[in-house]
């Protein structure tokens, strides 16, 4: 495995790779940008600023009934991009596939148009204590208005999920199971495949966020075998604003409209309403067509590079990195999963995960800070905030020795 590894290391251009995002040739205060926030928003290579200028310069218009050449245009663009999308998840049909703002209006829309209508009071919604709020808000949210019970599976000290313990909370009255497939605090990739094998072998549908796992190798909802998926384009190269559902079909069909407007409809008249086919059906309103332009585009740059490649190489900047920072007194990583996303989120003895940051980004060095909207990973760890570090296909070795360099100057601004 490790010859395997070094040999697609070898074949992976990362300084071709760096030219492709422009952003990266600027300068922040005083020095080349160093980029370790891809967890909370990826940069955009030029291939996805190109698709999407290519479509408001040439093809904009409203998509979807309109007969004139620009209307058609838009149409195919767009549909275009929801057939990319069904082929990137390997959904069985672009019927599947549901856009939408990102992966937190996914959740909301699955909480809203499947889980109010279908629960009451004793029935249980089951997640685990890694969670982003996107996958626990819309879930207490749904047990205020129902009242069902939101059970919470416990994880380690290392940060992962303590499975035999999440399987004893399963239980006929469960109803749902609400996973993230990998921790955005953490960089903690679930089992996912035994959760949904057990939730499944009990009756129970699966939804996993997916916002963190589609940028680090991709996700094929047929193997996974999973009910609901949900990401983000922002995350994956692509533009903010635009993010898909993917629901299994005969879920779907079952499901009322979370929202009421245009192009969800097929006929109105002030004594009812017919609904569209799918995925129209959970489209309410003019979509964000330029959005999904940019997501087409972006899934088409990362297969170019190989998920497996860029997998790898991230992996291999983790090991360094991880590495380079425990030789840094003080530094304490907070996540050691086995496996684990190209994530090292970590805190420093006598600084503060805010004033950590903001020496870094005299440096030039771009890190997240605070509580990742994962608070309860935080109280789970006795810790207010951390520090994280995320890396994408485009960083490199400088990257991490420029990290590394930014946190001894931190320690002697704070010694």
């Amino acid at each position: 495995m490790a010859t395997a590894l070094a040999r697609t290391h070898e074949a992976y251009d990362v300084a071709r790779v760096r030219g492709d995002f422009p952003i990266l040739a600027r300068h922040v205060n005083g020095h080349p940008l160093v980029y370790l926030d891809s967890a909370a928003s990826s940069q955009r290579p030029r291939a996805v600023i190109e698709a999407v200028d290519h479509y408001e310069t040439h093809c904009h218009a409203n998509v979807h009934r309109g007969v004139h050449a620009l209307s058609q245009a838009a149409t195919d663009a767009f549909e275009g991009a929801r057939e990319r999308v069904r082929r990137f998840l390997n959904a069985r049909s672009v019927k599947e596939i549901i856009f939408t703002r990102g992966t937190t209006e996914a959740i909301n829309l699955v909480a809203n148009a499947w889980a109010r209508p279908r629960l009451g009071p004793g029935d249980e919604i089951l997640i685990t204590w890694l969670e982003h709020h996107a996958n626990i808000v819309p879930w207490q949210m749904v047990c205020a208005a129902t009242g069902a019970t939101l059970k919470v599976a416990p994880i380690d000290e290392r940060g992962e999920l303590r499975f035999e313990a999440w399987e004893a909370l399963l239980s006929p009255r469960t109803r749902l199971v609400a996973v993230g497939h990998v921790s955005n605090a953490l960089g903690t990739v679930l089992p996912v495949a035994r959760i949904v094998k057990a939730a499944h072998a009990r009756g129970v549908p699966v939804l996993l966020d997916g916002a963190q796992a589609v940028p680090h190798g991709g996700a094929d909802v047929q193997a996974l075998d999973c009910d609901f998926y949900a990401f983000s384009a922002h995350k994956l190269y692509g533009p903010t604003g635009i993010g898909v559902l993917y629901g299994r079909e005969a879920l779907l069909r079952e499901m009322p409209p979370w929202q009421g407007g245009g192009d969800m409809i097929l006929s109105v008249s002030f004594e009812g309403t017919t609904y569209n086919d799918l995925p129209w059906k959970f489209e309410a309103g003019t979509p964000n067509i330029s959005g999904a332009v940019g997501l087409g585009a972006a899934i088409d740059y990362l297969e170019t590079l190989g998920p497996g490649a860029v997998h790898a190489h991230e992996q291999r900047l983790l090991a360094k990195a991880t590495a380079a920072a425990l030789g840094i007194p003080g530094l304490r990583v907070i996540g050691t999963a086995t496996d684990k996303a190209a994530v090292l989120s970590f805190t420093v003895e006598g600084i503060h995960p805010h004033d950590l940051g903001t020496i870094l980004d005299h440096e030039g060095v771009a890190i997240r800070t605070g509580h990742h909207c994962a608070m309860p990973v935080m109280d789970f760890f006795g810790i207010p905030a951390t520090a994280r570090a995320s890396f994408a296909c485009y960083n490199d070795d400088a990257d991490i020795e420029r990290l590394i360099r930014a946190l001894h100057t931190a320690r002697e601004v704070f010694s």
